[in-house]
């Protein structure tokens, strides 16, 4: 763009953390950015919040861990986001034992007697074989998260014959689970990878294959990472390289409606608002995008529980071992493949299951810097639980507020905590800690109090059905390249809704960023 040249302006409408990423890349190349963001703050899902009333602990209240975060988003945004390596990937008891799996990603022998302890020493290496080929894979897909969508067959060709490409991509993932291991509880611990915040038949569908490629590609490894300081240090990061750059962020600002020429009104301060301009960015679901053009989608479908907890100890643990390696990394709970096929028969026919398929994380093992000093000292943990199998369809017209989505809450709730006693060597509720007013710091959160306190219809913490990373043809368009694409040429996708969002990436943002940049030559 020559310096005569009018600056070009762009809304991005939704203020999580892709959207900042996109303002922040906007904004250093000299666009005029507007980030419209109905809260009082930024950061979307990506958020850390003082969720117990006088309990000094900042918790990772929705989104938890980083992943797929590109270092190159990092190195070109100049953010400080120091995450922590967890040594254990998982331990998962096995159901009506004392006996449980332990993954110990530094030590392979021990690794290797954990199988055989439960039965399943055939199992060892073959567990790591398939993993060692999924590594193939994320080595070919990672690289180019944040490219021109690559073709299909060039990415299949990177990842080589020897790699997991047939298992994750070409038939429904339980084949591939099934060919690789034989015990229950192994199958189990693949499978969950195919399930956060997934609800598929692992036998028949293939939503399930799209979420295990997404799990296993982060950074080229598939490593889940710890946050220092919480997922609030993300986001603010990311709104002070927006800030920086130039962006406008208006919190408290609601979009009410867009229309196909860049027509932009909202609502900040009681004020009514309109303007146009040059694109649109979404970085709200693409469901919430269409009503705001007053068009038509599909109503996505969540399938999460949430929990987290602030705990005055860790609990103990049957079978003698250390909740410190326990806890160190994701702790499955019913998780055995016989349990996680039953539970979904039982939620696909709109009940709870019980038990409930659920996985703890424990971010203070890892970072107890989002405790007070003082709190840190006494012993306290903190507990995330995620509960798997459970789509929004079992919450009925239940909404949040009236006294059946409470019953329903409070029956999640429940069941989560008898699925977790169930594994342990004593009852959790005891050990929560009480808040300034004597409540236990105990918080559930539906799918329905997902979409009321973030929009994400049906609580989808993707926005919607993941999409593979990469292309069968050639583009046809500059959006199309880079996985942004709507209905209309001047407003692109840049959430988790992108093809290539879902989790904390920033990818979304920083792909549509991309495309805009190229869309107004600048």
């Amino acid at each position: 763009m020559s310096p005569a040249a009018r600056t070009p302006r762009v809304a991005i409408v939704g203020g999580g953390h892709n959207a900042l990423a996109a303002a922040a890349y906007l904004g250093r190349a000299g666009v005029d950015v507007t980030v419209l963001e109905r809260l009082e703050h930024v950061g979307g899902a990506a958020v850390s919040a003082q969720a117990f009333a006088g309990v000094d602990a900042r918790l990772s209240r929705y989104s938890y861990l980083v992943s797929l975060l590109p270092q190159r988003i990092v190195d070109d945004l100049g953010l400080a986001v120091p995450r922590a390596r967890r040594r254990y990937s998982s331990y998962t008891p096995v159901p009506g034992s004392d006996a449980g799996l332990l993954v110990d990603e530094q030590d392979a022998d021990a690794t290797r007697a954990s199988f055989a302890a439960i039965g399943a020493a055939g199992d060892a290496d073959r567990f790591a074989d398939l993993y060692r080929r999924t590594a193939l894979v994320a080595q070919a897909v990672f690289p180019t998260m944040t490219e021109r969508l690559p073709l299909r067959a060039d990415v299949q060709a990177r990842a080589g014959a020897a790699s997991a490409w047939t298992e994750l991509v070409d038939a429904p993932i339980a084949q591939a689970i099934e060919a690789a291991v034989a015990h229950d509880v192994v199958r189990g611990v693949v499978a969950t990878d195919a399930l956060i915040g997934t609800f598929d038949d692992l036998r028949t569908g293939y939503a399930g294959n799209r979420c295990m490629l997404y799990h296993v590609i982060g950074g080229g490894t598939g490593d889940w990472d710890v946050p220092i300081g919480g997922m609030g240090r993300v986001s603010g990061g990311l709104a002070d390289a927006a800030r920086a750059a130039g962006a406008r962020i208006r919190t408290g600002a609601t979009a009410t409606a867009l229309s196909p020429d860049g027509d932009v009104a909202w609502i900040e301060r009681d004020a009514e608002h309109r303007e146009g301009f040059d694109l649109v960015l979404s970085g709200v679901a693409p469901a919430v995008l269409a009503r705001l053009l007053g068009e038509e989608a599909p109503q996505p479908e969540g399938a999460q529980v949430k929990v987290n907890m602030v705990l005055s100890r860790l609990p103990r643990l049957r079978g003698g071992i250390a909740p410190e390696a326990a806890f160190g990394g994701t702790f499955h709970v019913q998780e055995s493949w016989s349990q996680l096929d039953a539970a979904q028969r039982v939620a696909a026919a709109g009940g709870i299951p019980d038990p409930l398929p659920c996985e703890i994380y424990c971010h203070t093992l890892s970072d107890p810097s989002i405790l007070s000093p003082e709190l840190a000292a006494s012993g306290a943990h903190t507990l995330t639980v995620f509960g798997l199998q459970t789509p929004d369809r079992i919450l009925g017209d239940a909404r949040p507020g009236t006294p059946a989505h409470d019953a329903l809450r409070d029956r999640l709730q429940d069941a989560v905590l008898r699925s977790l006693d169930a594994v342990l060597d004593e009852p959790i509720a005891p050990l929560l800690l009480p808040d300034a007013d004597g409540r236990p710091c105990i918080e559930t959160k539906t799918t329905r109090d997902v979409e009321d306190a973030l929009a994400m219809p049906g609580g989808d913490i993707f926005h919607g059905a993941l999409s593979w990373p990469w292309l069968e043809e050639a583009p046809g368009s500059i959006a199309e390249a880079w996985g942004v694409e709507t209905a209309h040429d001047r407003i692109l996708m840049a959430g988790s809704g992108a093809r290539r969002g879902g989790a904390v990436s920033g990818v979304g943002g920083h792909n549509a960023a991309h495309a805009a940049l190229e869309l107004l030559r600048v």
